[in-house]
């Protein structure tokens, strides 16, 4: 059981389900329900679109994600089947308005305006996509990222999300220096005001708590109103992997990254900033639209290579969410849209019990934690009190002082936050749990109500 919570936790963590089927071309679904509970409709009109551009100029040592180094300039055909998947999805799912667009990767500023403006046109043409709806763009923060930067904002796109670091970069094998990178902030700014996030790695070769705690001040004096934290993971395959395995490289240790969070998280609240998920901090209320609707269980739609999806589709007995995935590689990928419509790879039917996981792994992570309403959502049947209230485990976490259950909802605390990950299989198999003694009470339920009503 454990092994599954930690699947389920790797899996709504990162909200990419990278399992494929074996059959090339093929739509394949699963059906893995086994208590199906009407999603509440109103949930079901709304979406947010993310949209993946898989090319990169080269690839960054530490980096393990969908993306590819594009021979060719196929900019157009990329175009036209990001336009026409965005069509075909949204013709499939009972979404009448898109809330929020990011565009990620791979590096989306490698992509022409116009293609975004297309995509963003597509979406306007088939359902309501509002003027004040928020419109992201990763920015890989070179010269030419900073160069397009207005144009990208003539064609829709309100918010820009860039990724900084320190003079190591080389060892990492980015593309920009730090003093690129604040540039391209400050035209950002000048901009979007108020809407430009920093994303800024830690754990990184040669740094130290000392290194990195000078580096985001000096970070914080440019900055605007958003900043994302990540810390640097070693992913099997990649070459920053063979490095450290092989002693080339070296990385600071478990217990020094952990002192590098929280010294973070003292560092940006001081600045003004409030933290408001495990990685992300605002002033201002400049939260991340977009991630806020992942985090609160909410559909969104994911076109491109290896984009994924949560969403309810259109058809006879439309009630259960799916978890879609698209076709990784590219040029397949393109094949399939040209085709069908659409890359889908991988339809998996979400059960009342999968569901749930993502809504606790996702809400989690947010340090308002899940309220009672909001649960009662997607679990009208079942309480947070009743699911978590009796646990003897779960009570160990609440009299720590790391987990709080009361009438806001439940949540982590300030230091609980920080060891979410150890918390996380404890509440899922919790869950399970109530889950299954809920269903083995209806089919008792069900049991005896037949043989009451059956003929003598």
């Amino acid at each position: 059981m454990i092994k599954h919570t930690v699947c389920v936790a790797r899996r709504a963590l990162c909200p990419g389900l990278r399992c494929f089927s074996h059959t090339p071309g093929r739509d394949l679904i699963e059906d893995v329900s086994e208590w199906t509970e009407t999603v509440s409709p109103h949930l079901t009109k709304q979406a947010s679109l993310y949209v993946h551009w898989p090319y990169c100029l080269r690839r960054c040592s530490y980096c393990n994600f969908n993306k590819y180094i594009s021979r060719d300039n196929n900019d157009l055909v990329m175009t036209e089947c990001l336009q026409r998947e965005t069509e075909t999805l949204l013709q499939l799912s009972q979404v009448s308005c898109i809330t929020s667009v990011f565009f990620g990767g791979g590096t989306p500023s490698l992509a022409h305006p116009s293609t975004i403006a297309a995509v963003l046109e597509t979406v306007s043409r088939k359902v309501n996509l509002s003027d004040q709806a928020e419109v992201t763009l990763e920015v890989n923060p070179t010269p030419v990222g900073m160069s397009k930067l207005e144009d990208y904002c003539r064609a829709g796109v309100n918010r820009f999300s860039i990724g900084v670091q320190d003079e190591d970069l080389k060892v990492l094998g980015r593309d920009h220096s730090s003093h690129q990178a604040l540039q391209t902030i400050e035209e950002a700014r000048r901009l979007c005001p108020g809407r430009v996030s920093v994303d800024v790695m830690f754990g990184r070769p040669k740094q130290s708590v000392e290194s990195w705690e000078n580096e985001l001040c000096e970070l914080l004096r440019v900055c605007d109103d958003h900043v994302s934290l990540y810390q640097l993971t070693l992913e099997r395959g990649t070459q920053l992997f063979k490095q450290v395995l092989g002693g080339e490289v070296t990385v600071p240790a478990e217990d020094v990254t952990a002192e590098m969070y929280q010294c973070a998280r003292r560092t940006l609240q001081h600045h003004g900033f409030l933290q408001y998920e495990v990685s992300n901090f605002a002033r201002h209320n400049a939260v991340s639209h977009h991630n806020m609707s992942y985090w609160k269980g909410r559909q969104y739609i994911g076109v491109g290579p290896g984009a994924h999806g949560r969403f309810v589709p259109l058809g006879v007995g439309g009630v259960s969410r799916e978890a879609r995935t698209q076709t990784l590689e590219p040029d397949v990928w393109i094949r399939e849209v040209q085709q069908r419509g659409h890359g889908t790879r991988r339809r998996i039917q979400l059960g009342h019990l999968e569901l749930l996981e993502e809504v606790l792994v996702m809400g989690m992570r947010m340090t308002k934690g899940i309220n009672h309403k909001h649960w009662g959502l997607f679990s009208p049947q079942l309480g947070l009190r009743e699911v978590f209230g009796t646990s003897s485990e779960v009570q160990e976490l609440l009299q720590s002082g790391r987990l709080i259950l009361d009438d806001r909802g439940l949540r982590c605390s300030w230091d609980g936050l920080a060891l979410l990950d150890s918390m996380l299989p404890a509440l899922l198999v919790e869950l399970e749990r109530q889950i299954s003694q809920r269903l083995q009470r209806d089919d008792h339920t069900d049991g005896q109500t037949k043989k009451t009503s059956s003929p003598r």
